[in-house]
């Protein structure tokens, strides 16, 4: 049994999230700026480097020359997801996710906005470099997935027992 205080506690909960994503992300990009000229590589081990890379684009370096439509299609995006999070705050985990993909994009389209570019710092072998923020959407997206799954089980469960 769901109380009133539920929605209002899914929000809280994902704007918490939202926040230290932000936080998270803005802190570790900033100190990347300040210790790392661009371009420079520092081994951390077992092949993961610490990188200074500026991204104009998305994912693997595309559309980069599409910084304006890249955040018309973010603020779309998300506006999508958080109008879904609204009509469907109860459901379980669903704050997580809409927590991380919001932070992980907010931190994301401020540096767009801010320095032209993203700052990347996390670079694993035969894979792009990449930041909190979108390790925060990769995860988000994984989440999203898990929760909309069990809102899935859930619905089917009831019909069941209906």
């Amino acid at each position: 049994m769901r109380t009133a205080a539920a929605p209002v506690v899914a929000w809280l909960r994902a704007l918490a999230v939202v926040a230290v994503a932000v936080a998270l992300d803005q802190l570790t990009k900033a100190t990347v700026r300040a210790r790392l000229r661009p371009g420079a590589r520092h081994e951390i081990g077992l092949g993961v480097d610490l990188v200074h890379v500026r991204n104009r684009g998305i994912a693997f370096g595309l559309l980069t020359q599409r910084g304006t439509l890249l955040t018309v299609l973010t603020f779309a995006a998300l506006a999508v997801l958080v109008g879904y999070f609204a009509l469907h705050s109860t459901r379980r985990l669903l704050w997580l996710p809409t927590g991380l993909l919001v932070g992980g994009a907010l931190g994301n389209v401020l540096d767009r906005v801010r320095h032209g570019a993203v700052t990347d710092f996390i670079d694993f072998p035969l894979w792009p470099a990449f930041n909190l923020a979108d390790a925060a959407i990769t995860v988000g997206v994984i989440l999203l997935l898990v929760a909309l799954d069990l809102a899935r089980e859930d619905r089917d469960g009831a019909r069941r027992r209906a």
